[in-house]
């Protein structure tokens, strides 16, 4: 099977899906177009034209399988390329654009939308990484064209894709999970954005400093040229209580989550949370907002109330009682091993 994967803007994330998804299919032959995560506005809706230009003989090959991330704007690559309409196009969504939070600086843009549902409509197989993702995407679809002149009329479709859509989650490399610690070292590992929601975080922290609650932070996860201004205060009164800061190499940043207790998050934005993810397979207690897609991957015990009081309560309990932990989540379910078999199936591979 020959296959051409194309991922328009190619964050952390969604390389090492696109490098898992390789390796766990040596037997396709694949071919993988990428572009650098900048210049998003551009990216998403500028890509087929991109493609075109700099690699129009990759383009015009023959392929079975077309594996294209939801920022790919596959309606008009196809367009561009008849030769691509013949090969099975599946579409993989690690998030949407119709549930993204608000930033307060700028108005929702129309087009990055219309991407996600044009490739969606353009696609033999929608994949998501969790339900939250494709119910979001269509109530979010839903409201957006409701606003539209004309209101096009989509219930059928999106009946069918609520019904027909596959929920596989991007999985982790397969390795043995490491043990809990029972220390009292929390770890942030998330990017340093508005929609990660760190206010709330620190908030919490500050409540526990009231408390006298004692604790060591590690702060890690990509940062960007303007962050959230509370990174800078919050650094400034938690003070010897911080034993790592800012973005981390990588062996480094997986060796601090090897030393740390519990991970935390308080987003108002996440499909799957690979960052907890990954911080559970090597050893640390996840505590999660009871919100998004949370709910399906992490039982009551690791879900607090999404408010600062809810956390901080929680996090006393766990710091001052470590008994009253529970115990780690099984991260084998969520690494390729467990994946793979429908991974075939939604490629259409024969051995599915």
């Amino acid at each position: 099977m020959k296959a051409l994967l194309l991922s328009a803007y190619a964050a952390v994330s969604h390389r090492e899906w696109a490098d898992g998804l390789q390796a766990a299919f040596p037997e396709i032959a694949w071919t993988r177009l990428e572009l650098p995560p900048r210049h998003f506005s551009w990216r998403i809706r500028a890509n087929p034209l991109l493609w075109k230009t700099e690699a129009s003989a990759l383009l015009d090959r023959s392929y079975d399988l077309v594996v294209a991330t939801s920022m790919v704007d596959l309606a008009t690559l196809v367009g561009l390329c008849p030769s691509l309409a013949h090969a099975r196009k599946v579409v993989y969504f690690h998030e949407n654009q119709f549930a993204f939070p608000p930033s307060g600086h700028q108005a929702p843009r129309p087009e990055p939308m219309m991407v996600n549902l044009y490739a969606a409509m353009a696609a033999d197989v929608v994949v998501f990484n969790s339900a939250y993702n494709r119910d979001s995407l269509i109530a979010g679809a839903r409201a957006f064209l409701h606003r539209m002149p004309d209101n096009p009329k989509l219930d059928d479709w999106f009946a069918r894709l609520a019904l027909e859509a596959w929920i596989l989650p991007v999985p982790l490399a397969d390795m043995t999970p490491k043990a809990a610690g029972g220390g009292c070292r929390i770890v942030w590992n998330h990017r340093w954005e508005y929609d990660k929601n760190p206010e709330a975080f620190f908030a919490a922290l500050e409540q526990l400093v009231t408390l006298g609650v004692d604790f060591e932070l590690a702060v890690m996860g990509q940062q960007f040229r303007q962050s959230p201004a509370v990174f800078d205060s919050a650094r400034a009164w938690l003070g010897e209580r911080i034993v790592c800061w800012g973005e981390q190499p990588v062996e480094a940043y997986r060796e601090m989550l090897e030393a740390s207790d519990i991970v935390v998050s308080t987003t108002n934005h996440e499909f799957q949370g690979l960052a907890i993810m990954e911080a559970v397979t090597r050893g640390c207690l996840p505590l999660v907002p009871d919100r998004l897609c949370f709910p399906e991957y992490y039982a009551d015990a690791y879900r607090y109330p999404g408010d600062a009081g809810g956390l901080a309560a929680r996090l006393a309990d766990w710091l001052r009682f470590p008994s009253s932990r529970p115990p780690l989540p099984d991260a084998c379910g969520w690494q390729w091993h467990a994946w793979r078999k429908g991974y075939a199936a939604a490629l259409g591979l024969e051995h599915a």
